[in-house]
């Protein structure tokens, strides 16, 4: 379903959760919407891109997203990153603003993370498709309680992952996650009307890779050298 590999753990997780269902249902609403000509975002084999690359007993660290890229050509199925040689969006600029602070890292020429992905960070959004040039389009068809269970499964099933939530509607996720297990890292989101409010200097990269030092876990590299 959606690309997502049945030997993936993830696949397991969901089929006994019985999620597995609840995605045929949002399968069914969007392939209604392509008959009605609606153009979706991102394409179909990357809607769990983020599953994909980083299964469920890989993860390590979380960054939840709200919904994906709307422009052509930019969502690719992992919260705020864009395929090699796409402009790299506002958001995702101030993301790497700040981990060029915090490490002193030559500036980032492309806006592709699959990177962290593949390194055990879940790029998560809250929703997982949109519709061309309409923002939150699909905030209504089921997403939210499949991601939420995603979330929730992580902090019932793991000990001492690290969440990062930026902004309002990626804190809203703390209702998933049980803080006596877990670290939680927040901020404001790293978009231009709010990244000088607290996202520039709050650390949360360094902070990230020294919690993981300490837990035993390899950190994250989350820079290409």
């Amino acid at each position: 379903m959606f690309g997502l590999s049945e030997e993936k753990a993830w696949y397991k997780i969901l089929r006994n959760a019985h999620q597995l269902s609840g995605l045929k249902r949002i399968h069914n609403i969007l392939n209604q919407k392509v008959k009605q000509g609606v153009i979706i975002y991102p394409s179909q084999n990357d809607i769990l891109k983020a599953l994909e690359l980083c299964d469920f007993n890989d993860v390590k660290v979380v960054i939840i997203g709200q919904d994906p890229y709307h422009g052509t050509g930019e969502a690719n199925g992992l919260a705020f990153s864009v395929n090699e040689g796409v402009k790299i969006p506002p958001s995702l600029k101030n993301i790497f603003k700040e981990i060029e602070t915090e490490f002193d890292c030559e500036p980032f020429t492309s806006g592709d993370i699959q990177f962290w992905a593949e390194q055990g960070v879940l790029l998560l959004n809250t929703i997982l498709t949109v519709e061309k040039d309409q923002p939150l389009s699909h905030q209504g068809i089921g997403w939210q309680n499949f991601t939420n269970l995603c979330v929730g499964k992580i902090s019932e099933e793991h000990e001492k992952i690290i969440f990062m939530l930026w902004g309002n509607n990626a804190n809203q996720m703390i209702q998933c996650i049980d803080e006596t297990k877990h670290i939680i890292l927040s901020s404001v989101h790293p978009s231009p009307l709010s990244a000088h409010k607290g996202f520039f200097g709050n650390n949360h990269f360094k902070k990230a890779n020294k919690l993981l030092r300490k837990m035993g876990k390899e950190p994250i590299q989350w820079f290409r050298n």
